[in-house]
């Protein structure tokens, strides 16, 4: 009898995330003299500081009892109508611009955003093209390049400029096989909000090169004190502009499952290339995403309180502030300022400590203080390492002063 023939596929081996892949390297345990404090995972609903809309909950209920429409069955692969019409009044309307028309046929509802970041890339890029991605950037992008065979190539990002993005280097990035750039406003992991200048600047060199961009908004109008969100397609009258965004920050339920991709098609560029064709079709994988969810959709994205959405950014910038005093007054730690989301990146001198790099300082920070953060490396940025703004500031303010004492700790004698 013949030996079984049976190994894992390809697309399987190269498919890495590679926040998971690095943590699961780290070789450590926490000090069990200490509490356990978690700035590590990007999830609004650990700590229970930040509930949802208490309308979202209503919805649900109503949209379960109703009973002249059902949501227990099937719905088109790309989201019913009545939600994709209210995504569209949603885009218009949170822009306050009314020449920013969408239509419904534009939207294609997807499992979170991840998912609608997934169909985009998958209808714009072929493998072995590639697409241009932030350094440091969200680690899912090369997971999903990598599962669908797509190279990636980086664009750094300044930190000197609150992490904008280096024209230089986004110049060199792309090459004959580019067939979109994505840009991420506001950042994970950064935390920066970008200027209506600087995405301008950014539109002009994706018409210059004519490419697409496929803009992950997911964060979209968490930002701080003056700083204003701008969305890319509200200023772009001639670049497509593929928008994903989602339920998960904004209204802080990530484990819901619903996003979406609006298609902002200037001059029918997609259309004209079948992208449009091709988002619909790359849709019916996953047969849709949760029905309960889209019956809540319309009534939740027109009618939650503006007083949410305020709470939520006044405790995201009270936290932000907290962390930043703190970590700033540290000499060896270079905190950038968030201007928005729910992320700070931290810059780490490692010259002036008895440490190699930045996995090593967020190994022993966890087992000596049992803070854990996310190394820079993560995200494809050495020597920094990335703090979760979303605790309780009591927390905070105990995590910032172990890491103190830790650096205090590990700087080489004079």
């Amino acid at each position: 009898m013949s030996e079984w023939n049976v190994s894992a596929s390809q697309a399987s081996l190269r498919t890495v995330n590679p926040i998971r892949a690095l943590v699961d390297s780290l070789n450590i345990k926490p000090n069990p003299d200490k509490s356990v404090l978690k700035l590590s995972l990007g999830d609004p609903t650990v700590f229970g500081n930040l509930p949802y809309p208490k309308l979202l909950s209503e919805c649900i209920i109503d949209a379960v009892s109703n009973t002249e429409k059902s949501c227990a069955g099937y719905v088109p692969a790309h989201g019913t109508k009545e939600a994709r019409a209210a995504i569209a009044t949603h885009w218009a309307n949170r822009d306050l611009d009314e020449s920013l028309h969408v239509d419904a046929s534009s939207v294609c509802i997807a499992s979170g955003c991840s998912h609608a970041l997934q169909i985009a890339l998958a209808a714009l890029c072929d493998p072995g093209s590639n697409v241009v991605l932030p350094r440091p950037g969200f680690s899912v992008y090369q997971t999903i390049c990598a599962f669908s065979g797509v190279d990636v190539r980086h664009y750094d990002l300044d930190p000197e400029r609150h992490w904008e993005v280096d024209m230089a280097s986004l110049a060199a990035s792309c090459d004959e096989n580019t067939r979109a750039i994505l840009i991420n406003n506001p950042s994970n992991p950064c935390g920066s909000v970008y200027s209506r200048e600087h995405l301008l600047a950014l539109l002009a060199f994706a018409e210059e090169r004519r490419l697409p961009i496929i803009a992950d908004e997911v964060y979209a109008h968490m930002a701080f004190g003056e700083r204003k969100f701008v969305s890319l397609a509200s200023l772009s009258t001639t670049v497509p502009v593929l928008s994903c965004g989602g339920l998960a920050k904004q209204f802080l339920v990530p484990g819901w499952r619903v996003g979406w991709l609006v298609l902002h098609d200037r001059n029918d560029v997609l259309k004209r290339g079948g992208v449009l064709d091709g988002v619909l079709r790359l849709s019916q994988v996953l047969i849709g995403a949760n029905t309960l969810t889209q019956a809540a959709l319309p009534r939740l994205l027109a009618d939650t309180p503006a007083d949410f959405h305020k709470r939520t950014l006044s405790t995201l910038e009270r936290n932000a502030t907290v962390m930043f005093d703190a970590l700033a007054a540290v000499p060896a730690l270079r905190p950038i300022a968030p201007q928005g989301a729910m992320y700070m990146m931290v810059g780490v001198d490692v010259d002036q400590l008895d440490i190699a790099d930045d996995k090593l300082f967020c190994e022993l920070l966890f087992s000596e203080e049992s803070v854990f953060v996310l190394p820079g490396q993560c995200f494809q940025q050495p020597n920094y390492f990335r703090v979760v703004l979303c605790p309780p500031e009591p927390q905070l303010i105990e995590a910032a002063g172990r890491i103190a004492e830790f650096c205090t700790r590990h700087t080489k004698k004079q």
